[in-house]
């Protein structure tokens, strides 16, 4: 009973009566009130409820639920702090089941300035931006790769930055839009405002105009979600921008220095390479932290080829703005993480993408005994994305050791606003998320990485099949053969199970993802082996796969099998 309490968020108020002097007393006059001679015996709001088997019957009959909302007097069942994804999508869920559900959002300008509408980080500085910026980059490969298959023309192509971000804007605006319409139809209160705690069910909203509204509930869920960190070297905040302010920059960047060895740094590097523009990345230590290390060195070996520079072991110590302009004129020095080298260089725009910060600090959780990691911000939460508060939930980007992807928050939002409101028990699966790297030759992975795979199952129960690919529409087009490149890692202990999925290709992320629901249903070597490829394509790689690692064998192709 007291782990039912805890997993629907409920303060209950416990006696022992075996620990307390008048126990026995307590006892028999529990029986002479309720005629029941058991223990527990379970009130809510001044309702008697039974003992064990009564209350999980009235749990799951709705009428547990009933009787903990008849006692409330907030002004919500549910209030979700933070309105993107995850946030959005566990609102929504909350009203679908009949719940009185309010939603705090508040953008807090970056050190530019730029701020946005609701939908949060994925949809207005983002994976939709980013997407549609990759897109613009891979349709001025598809120009240059046309003249191959017969197209003809004069007009010199060149790219217009003011155009696209014209265009991706107009469409987060509508994006904005429609969420907010969302959140009408089904009944939840949208407030753009910052939410704190100031009790353990009050919360202080502040608008931008600095009013002050408080609110109460019997739940929340804190959904706030991450913002990019900056270096703490003089001229930072002052010059550098990052991905919160990119898509949405007036001006082309121009020649660019991207700081960072993140997807997000080696996504942007990519797409404005793609524009033509001249772009350096700054890498401290590794590429794609996290990720399959083999596959990341070839997404950086791709870039390199294609006119993006790299600086290795370096950090930033200084930035200096050396023109005001629209691009301006910036000027970097830095010095090698390995030995006494310095170097500097002017830029026209920086760009910082060294990760992002948990935006906890500031939500008056100390007040109410919210356990957060002092270390990065983030909270530990137990399998039901409940904190040490019961009646206080995270889920999203703000998690301890959970993925940060959009769909993951999304998933986890709407399970919690079922399991909350008992419509379900199902809890979010963190295992083998899919996921892809928008570069310009994409990646796409899901499960373990080759060496996660090694420290988790060691190296000989595994066995890794290999293989490089030449994408037909490479071919008449005459771009580099031996450069796509997939694998799988399988646990021969378990009948072969792939465990570890990854492909670098065009449209990597598309491929994936169906591979992905068939490594939910325990995908094996064999059961790739039976499946018969659509030809030609790039995902047919993975029903002909033969060579293993361990065996040394040539992996390169001469044709197309």
């Amino acid at each position: 009973v007291k782990e039912l309490f805890s997993s629907l968020g409920v303060d209950c108020n416990i006696l022992e009566l075996d620990q307390v002097d008048d126990g026995i007393r307590v006892q028999e006059m529990l029986t002479e009130i309720t005629n029941q001679k058991t223990v527990p015996n379970i009130f809510v709001n001044r309702v008697h409820v039974g003992g064990c088997d009564r209350t999980f019957q009235a749990h799951h009959s709705g009428l547990l639920q009933k009787l903990l909302q008849e006692g409330s007097a907030n002004d919500y069942d549910l209030i979700v702090i933070g309105g993107g994804s995850g946030g959005l999508s566990c609102a929504k869920e909350a009203a679908i089941l009949g719940k009185k559900v309010l939603v705090l959002d508040f953008v807090v300008p970056s050190p530019q300035g730029t701020s946005w509408g609701l939908g949060g980080t994925c949809v207005n500085v983002g994976c939709i931006p980013k997407k549609l910026m990759h897109q613009a980059a891979l349709l001025g490969q598809a120009l240059q790769d046309s003249k191959k298959f017969g197209w003809e023309y004069n007009q010199q192509v060149k790219h217009n930055w003011s155009t696209l971000t014209e265009a991706v804007q107009n469409h987060i605006g509508s994006l904005n839009w429609s969420y907010r319409l969302s959140l009408r139809e089904k009944g939840v209160t949208y407030v753009n405002a910052y939410g704190e705690f100031v009790d353990h069910h009050k919360i202080k909203a502040t608008n931008k105009k600095g009013q002050e509204s408080y609110f109460s509930a019997s739940k929340f869920v804190i959904a706030t979600g991450e913002r990019p960190r900056y270096l703490g070297i003089q001229g930072d905040k002052e010059y550098c921008i990052t991905s919160d302010d990119l898509f949405s920059l007036p001006y082309c960047p121009g020649k660019t220095l991207v700081v960072g060895a993140s997807y997000v740094a080696l996504e942007c590097a990519g797409f404005l390479a793609g524009f033509g523009l001249e772009v350096t990345v700054m890498v401290r230590s590794i590429l794609l932290r996290g990720f399959d290390q083999e596959m990341a060195e070839k997404v950086g070996s791709y870039m390199e080829r294609h006119g993006v520079k790299f600086l290795r072991k370096f950090v930033p110590v200084k930035v200096q703005q050396l023109e005001r302009g629209s691009p301006g004129k910036l000027k970097v020095w830095a010095k090698s993480t390995e030995g006494p080298e310095t170097m500097e260089e002017v830029y026209n725009t920086v760009l910082l993408a060294i990760g992002r910060d948990s935006c906890t600090r500031k939500l008056g959780l100390e007040k109410i005994g919210v356990k957060i990691n002092e270390k990065n911000g983030k909270i530990p939460v137990n399998d039901m994305e409940q904190t040490n508060v019961p009646h206080v939930y995270a889920i999203g980007d703000v998690l301890e050791g959970k993925p940060e992807l959009t769909p993951v928050a999304i998933q986890a939002g709407k399970l919690l606003a079922r399991r909350l409101f008992g419509a379900s028990s199902e809890k979010c699966d963190y295992m083998s998320v899919p996921t892809a790297v928008f570069t310009p030759l994409e990646y796409g992975c899901c499960g373990l990485s080759e060496e996660k795979a090694i420290e988790v199952y060691k190296k000989e129960n595994l066995e890794v099949y290999h293989t490089l690919f030449w994408p037909l529409e490479w071919t008449v087009a005459g771009r580099d053969n031996n450069t796509c490149y997939a694998k799988i890692i399988c646990h021969k202990p378990d009948s072969d199970r792939v465990i570890g999925f990854h492909i670098l290709g065009p449209n990597a992320g598309e491929i994936t993802q169906g591979f992905a629901a068939a490594m939910k249903c325990g995908l094996t070597k064999q059961l790739l082996d039976d499946t018969i490829g659509i030809h030609p394509t790039c995902g047919e790689v993975f029903t002909t796969l033969e060579i293993t690692k361990s065996s040394g064998l040539d992996i390169t192709q001469k044709g197309c099998g």
